[in-house]
């Protein structure tokens, strides 16, 4: 192999990094962040099912869910919305929806919670509750 055909895969390669990296922090844009003073607006102001991903940023468990998250929102842009929300930062939206263990998942339809998912349970369990929300 020449030293130009090299130089090329080589180039190749780092161009597909870079165009793998841009995807997934596109897909992470994706996901939208809550707050205290943004909740109540954004569940509301939506026909869409969403579902919210109480988590805190110490939490290992909420950390492993992530990039689950970031995939449903890419896989079901336009038919739901994904959100999170840090519970540290944002202690009057945990305490009015009790959070006490985290990550907790609550997907809201029409304003109002329709279902709660406790834990790191992946992306299966998730996908069915957004799937059966759509349906309704």
């Amino acid at each position: 192999m020449s030293e130009e055909e090299e130089l090329g895969k080589i180039r190749q390669k780092k161009l597909n990094q870079l165009l793998r990296k841009s995807k997934e922090a596109a897909t992470l844009e994706s996901v939208v962040t809550l707050t205290d003073s943004t909740f109540d607006t954004t569940i509301n102001n939506t026909s869409m099912p969403i579902l919210v991903d109480f988590w805190a940023e110490w939490c290992m468990p909420c950390r492993m869910m992530t990039p689950v998250i970031a995939e449903l929102a890419h896989d079901y842009v336009g038919k739901a919305v994904f959100a999170k929300i840090n519970v540290d930062e944002n202690p009057e939206t945990a305490e009015r929806f009790c959070i006490v263990s985290i990550p907790f998942f609550i997907i809201f339809k029409n304003g109002q919670p329709v279902e709660q998912i406790l834990g790191a349970v992946g992306r299966k369990p998730l996908e069915e509750a957004i799937k059966k929300q759509l349906k309704t």
